[in-house]
């Protein structure tokens, strides 16, 4: 299925006044998919699997973006260290160590969400509301100097009632704001909202948003 060109103007129109920024979920997509959306002006890419994501940063433009969205081990960060924009879920103290250890040996500063755990399906990884007020209070953070933390990331439900939606976007946000008074002024991204949510993210505090079907149509995990 070839992009949806329309559905990405029509995306970047609503998002851009809003001052919302878009990542578009290319995992599982060729390389001229997301070379067509980047001849559009679009360079925040975001992949799930490592080695699809190392692949795509050799072969196309450097000027991109990569943000890796997915669930990060620990023995794979040493593969995008060197490279990646931002890591969306981290959703340990553990992952964290790893990242500052490599981050330490490339000698960059690499930014990191925190993944805090949203939703009612026990799938989802990330802190509790607790244990991420815990960690933040501890001042721990300062034992990771090579880290910075820019934000927050959580996933909702997978659910069509709004309800659900609004109460765990509503969560996060406001987890969110308390963590936003102790970290001070790099702690801005909030990010949540994807295909099928994003407006409702938006509405209730999001400024990036995850999108990926409606950009590139269906995925394709054959492979």
């Amino acid at each position: 299925m070839p992009v949806n060109t329309n559905q990405y103007h029509s995306i970047i129109s609503q998002l851009n006044p809003q001052k919302v920024q878009l990542i578009a979920v290319s995992k599982t997509k060729p390389n001229e998919d997301i070379i067509e959306l980047y001849d559009l002006g679009q360079r925040a890419f975001g992949e799930n699997y490592v080695q699809e994501l190392v692949d795509k940063a050799a072969s196309l433009p450097k000027d991109i973006q990569w943000h890796f969205i997915g669930h990060l081990q620990s023995n794979k960060v040493k593969y995008i260290a060197p490279f990646v924009h931002l890591i969306h879920g981290v959703d340990s103290e553990k992952l964290l160590q790893e990242i500052n250890k490599q981050a330490i040996k490339q000698n960059r500063i690499i930014d990191c969400l925190l993944q805090v755990h949203i939703a009612t399906e026990e799938t989802k990884f990330g802190f509790d509301a607790d244990s991420i007020d815990e960690f933040i209070q501890s001042g721990r953070l300062a034992q990771y100097p090579n880290i910075q933390i820019k934000g927050l990331m959580g996933m909702a439900s997978f659910s069509e009632d709004t309800n659900l939606l609004t109460k765990e976007f509503t969560t996060l946000k406001q987890i969110f704001d308390q963590a936003a008074i102790q970290l001070g002024n790099q702690f801005t991204i909030l990010s949540m909202g994807m295909s099928g949510d994003y407006p409702l993210a938006i509405s209730l505090g999001s400024n990036m948003v995850r999108i990926g079907s409606l950009l590139f149509g269906a995925r394709n995990y054959s492979k």
